[in-house]
C-alpha cells in the first residue's frame, strides 16, 4: 500500500502512547510507571489515577533504572520515563549493567521511553539533542530498539511491549506529527519494518522522523521506494533483505550520526551478509555535534538532511 498522500491528524508520540498505558494499567496491576520528574499533561492523569503504582525519583535517571530494574526482576511491567539524551547516556552503565546484563539470567520487561530522538528538541542545542541512542542502544545484547515515525505505531507497540519479556528503549520524537500508518493493515512489529512505497531502482530506507521526510521525497520523485524501519533491534534480516535486493541503490536517511552504528551500519550489515551488490548512500549527521541555533527544519538544511539535498544526491545516481 502506497500511503505517499496520506493526511491525518497530527499528534504526539508520548501523549498517544501514555493514554493507551493508562488503559492497560486499568487491566494490568502489574504495570508500573517511573519518571524521572519529566511531565506532560498526558502524565496528570496516569500519576493521579494510580498512586500506587506511579513513582516519581526525581531528577535522577540512574536511579530511575535501578528502581525499574528492581521491579522488572519482581516480575513487574515497568516503564520508565525522561529525556531521552539522559536516560540513554546519563544513566548508560546502569542500562548495561542492570537491564542487559540481567535479563540474560532472569527475564525484565523493563521498557525505557526516551522522548526527544534526533533533533526534536531542535531549539535546545546538543545537551538536549539525541544523536548517539541508535548506535549505542543498538549495541545493547537482549534489547529491543524501537524507532516509531509516528504516532499510530506509538499506539500500537503497546501490546507489544507487555508481551515481550525483554528490555526495551522507546525512542519517541518530542514534536506531535501527522500519522503515516492510520490505513495500513497487516503491520508486523516482528519483521520490524514496512514497505510504505515500491519503488524500481531506488529505495529510501529510514526511521523515526525521518520517515516523513522520505515520504516527501517520494512524492516530487516517481518510482522511488520508501522503507520505515521502527525496529532498529529485533529485526527481520531475512525479510528486509527479500525486500531490498532488486534495488540498485539503497539510500538511508537518519537523524543520527552516520558510519557509526545506526540506521545505515544495520542495512549495510545486511547488503554485505547476502553478498549483494546493492550501492548504498547514507544521510545523517556527519561526525560534530551541532551547535547552530533554529528550527528543525533549518538545522536539516544546514546538515543536508532535507528533501533538495536528498534529491540532488538521487539525481546524480539516476
Amino acid at each position: 500500500m502506497n500511503n505517499i498522500e496520506n493526511k491525518i491528524l497530527i499528534r504526539s508520540m508520548r501523549d498517544v502512547f501514555i493514554d493507551a498505558l493508562r488503559i492497560k494499567m486499568k487491566e494490568n496491576n502489574r504495570i508500573f510507571f517511573v519518571s524521572a520528574d519529566f511531565g506532560s499533561p498526558a502524565l496528570d492523569g496516569l500519576r493521579e489515577e494510580f498512586k500506587d503504582r506511579f513513582i516519581n525519583v526525581g531528577i535522577a535517571e540512574q536511579n530511575l533504572i535501578n528502581v525499574a530494574a528492581g521491579l522488572g526482576l519482581e516480575g513487574y511491567i515497568v516503564y520508565a520515563y525522561a529525556i531521552a539524551p539522559f536516560i540513554t547516556m546519563r544513566a548508560y552503565e546502569q542500562i548495561r549493567q542492570n537491564l542487559s546484563i540481567a535479563s540474560q539470567i532472569n527475564p525484565i520487561n523493563v521498557n525505557l521511553i526516551g522522548v526527544g530522538a534526533g533533533l526534536s528538541y531542535d531549539m535546545s542545542g546538543p545537551t538536549h539533542h539525541c544523536l548517539e541512542d541508535l548506535s549505542i542502544m543498538r549495541l545493547l545484547p537482549n534489547f529491543s530498539v524501537f524507532s516509531p515515525s509516528d504516532w499510530k505505531l506509538a499506539e500500537n507497540f503497546i501490546d507489544y511491549s507487555i508481551n515481550n519479556n525483554n528490555p526495551k528503549y522507546l525512542r519517541f520524537d518530542s514534536k506531535a506529527l501527522p500519522a503515516i500508518y492510520e490505513n495500513i493493515e497487516n503491520l508486523d512489529f516482528e519483521n520490524g519494518f514496512y514497505e510504505l512505497a515500491k519503488g524500481d531502482k531506488i529505495c529510501l530506507i529510514s526511521t523515526g522522523y525521518m520517515t516523513h521526510r522520505a515520504l516527501n521525497t517520494a512524492k516530487i520523485l516517481n518510482n522511488i521506494g520508501v522503507i520505515d524501519i521502527f525496529m532498529l533491534k529485533s529485526i527481520n534480516e531475512n525479510s528486509l533483505f527479500d525486500k531490498i535486493k532488486n534495488y540498485k541503490y539503497i539510500i538511508t536517511i537518519e537523524e543520527g550520526f552516520i558510519g557509526n552504528g545506526g540506521l545505515d551500519s544495520l542495512v549495510s550489515k545486511i547488503i554485505l551478509d547476502y553478498q549483494s551488490g546493492i550501492r548504498l548512500k547514507r544521510f545523517g549527521i556527519n561526525d560534530k555535534y551541532v551547535f547552530e541555533l533554529g528550527d528543525r527544519n533549518y538545522l536539516h538544511k544546514l546538515n543536508k538532511l532535507d528533501e533538495n539535498s536528498i534529491i540532488n544526491e538521487i539525481n546524480k545516481l539516476s
